[in-house]
């Protein structure tokens, strides 16, 4: 038996708009390999969500649907009550865990590029988060620590006026300085009514920041939560509740 808790704090109601995300009995098969199964989620507006579970759970597959890079086998999955497309991705801007771009680039064309492609990209506010790291804009991104490469490239998503947030591992593999940084970017850079989906295994770092937590466990659902109120019935931090639901 899982444990199931609606995400309901926050969501709409009545006439207003229909949730940010959602999916209903959506699975994903890779081959014979189901990565995700009847998976039912729900998130609301104005939120930080947590995604996670251990490596294999499905997380990525999770994030890589909502932003229209791979197709449901089965189910569906909507973004402001449509179908991944063209209309949804202007709503969403995905991190993933691995750099997509272009190293030989310098970080002034990486900034403009962002600009080219998205009409709600905030490029004063990049160049000025840029200049608070003390980055010449005319490093290329090759030159860079991976650190401040995986800072870069938070900066021109989280620059973006979206609705849906989408990060994979935003904090995995760099430094204890370097996560606090991220995690201050995050906070600073998404808007009210916008809604943050983030996965990770670093529970610590992120606990104090996460409105909502969902379990994913061999691509299903274990659990979906406030924070606050799994902590209340668990009686546990989110952290060792994680390392017990996952021990190996």
């Amino acid at each position: 038996m899982t444990e199931q808790e609606n995400l309901t704090a926050g969501a709409p109601a009545g006439d207003q708009a229909p949730p940010l995300l959602q999916a209903r009995r959506l699975s994903k098969n890779f081959g014979s390999k189901a990565a995700l199964h009847d998976v039912d989620i729900e998130l609301p507006r104005g939120r930080i969500v947590g995604l996670l579970g251990p490596n294999g759970s499905g997380k990525t597959t999770l994030l890589k649907l909502a932003c229209g890079l791979i197709t449901p086998s089965a189910g569906e999955l909507r973004i402001n009550g449509m179908q991944p497309c063209v209309a949804t991705k202007n709503a969403v801007a995905y991190l993933p865990d691995k750099c997509y771009l272009n190293d030989w680039m310098r970080v002034q064309d990486l900034i403009q590029m962002f600009g080219d492609f998205y009409t709600d990209f905030d490029a004063a506010r990049a160049r000025q988060l840029v200049q608070d790291l003390q980055i010449s804009e005319r490093a290329r991104l090759k030159t860079l620590s991976k650190g401040n490469q995986e800072k870069i490239q938070l900066i021109l998503v989280m620059c973006r006026r979206a609705e849906l947030y989408l990060l994979d591992e935003p904090i995995g593999g760099v430094d204890p300085a370097a996560r606090e940084y991220i995690i201050r970017t995050i906070l600073g850079n998404y808007q009210e009514n916008a809604t943050v989906l983030l996965s990770t295994h670093l529970i610590q770092d992120v606990e104090t920041i996460l409105d909502d937590v969902i379990f994913l466990r061999e691509g299903a659902v274990y659990l979906q939560s406030g924070v606050d109120t799994l902590r209340e019935q668990s009686g546990k931090s989110l952290d060792a509740l994680f390392r017990e639901v996952f021990r190996c």
